[in-house]
């Protein structure tokens, strides 16, 4: 059977025409990176609410917390990726410089009405009352998470926020944990899960204790990735025998608060200035390193249809 030729002709010039406008037409876009899974919060200290209950400088601080929890900004260059949801905010104490009435009502009122993420904080010096000791601020954190030193679960992570009495007659900002906090530590992170990632807050910061060895041999094996302080008021980033120690920026004495996020296998801390509206970039006071994070969820296989 014969081939008409000009149907062979118009044929190859279809062919040729679809190949160019394939050829000349965009590459479909590729798909947007996936988001770095794990968990976010937020870590501040030393609010130091007046003791007439004066905690103006608390506001700025608080609206950019709940500004940038809704608008997934992005992180600095080389960190990548964007903000997501914070599921806590995280104080390491402070929260008053006495512990008033007026000045824990203030305090109360700004991280339960203004501020529209969940909160943890544990008791500093200035809690205690120094040397005319008060109970106040103690009663609050008792009933609010059930002692003063207590224990939570977010995100595959193990949270211990650990009062630790501080000891007024030694007059040193300086000071070693105390025993009982030391025994909590202990015993709580004995009963993890091995390998599950363990933040432990404290008061104190890094630069302040004065018995690291007894603190960090308190971890024993467990995977302590992050241990939170403040009491200095600046954001600092330290490590003592491996273990990484993240000092809480204070919204009394900076204009700064730490975005931190825990991924299945890298670590974040960086500060953010709320005044400057930029993060904070000097690399002795960002943490970003590798750890054992947060296992990642194992993809279950369909249920068998029934025979």
């Amino acid at each position: 059977m014969g081939v008409n030729a000009r149907s062979v002709t118009a044929a190859v010039l279809a062919a040729v025409l679809l190949a160019t406008a394939a050829a000349a037409a965009p590459a479909p876009a590729a798909p947007p990176p996936a988001k770095e899974a794990g968990l976010t919060f937020f870590g501040w200290s030393d609010q130091h609410v007046q003791t007439d209950g004066k905690a103006d400088h608390l506001v700025p601080a608080i609206d950019a917390m709940n500004t940038m929890a809704t608008a997934g900004m992005a992180y600095p260059e080389r960190i990548g990726g964007k903000v997501a949801p914070p599921a806590f905010v995280l104080g390491c104490g402070d929260i008053t410089e006495w512990p008033t009435h007026a000045a824990l009502d203030a305090y109360k009122e700004a991280v339960t009405m203004r501020l529209k993420i969940p909160t943890y904080d544990i008791v500093g010096n200035h809690d205690e009352g120094g040397k005319s000791p008060n109970d106040t601020v103690k009663n609050w954190i008792i009933a609010r998470h059930g002692a003063l030193r207590y224990t939570f679960e977010r995100g595959g992570v193990h949270f211990a926020a650990v009062f630790a009495r501080y000891d007024e007659t030694l007059e040193n900002p300086a000071q070693p944990i105390a025993k009982a906090a030391l025994d909590f530590i202990r015993q709580d992170l004995a009963r993890v899960p091995k390998g599950r990632p363990v933040v432990v807050a404290l008061h104190l910061c890094l630069d302040a204790i004065t018995n690291r060895d007894e603190v960090v041999a308190a971890f024993g094996d467990a995977n302590v990735i992050l241990v939170l302080g403040g009491h200095y008021h600046k954001a600092t980033v330290g490590e003592y025998k491996g273990f990484r120690f993240v000092q809480l920026p204070s919204p009394f004495s900076t204009t700064q608060f730490t975005v931190i996020r825990v991924a299945p296998d890298r670590l974040v801390a960086v500060p953010y200035d709320y005044k400057a509206k930029r993060w904070v970039e000097d690399p002795a006071l960002v943490l970003d390193v590798s750890i054992r994070g947060p296992a990642r969820p194992v993809a279950q296989p369909p249920p068998a249809e029934a025979g």
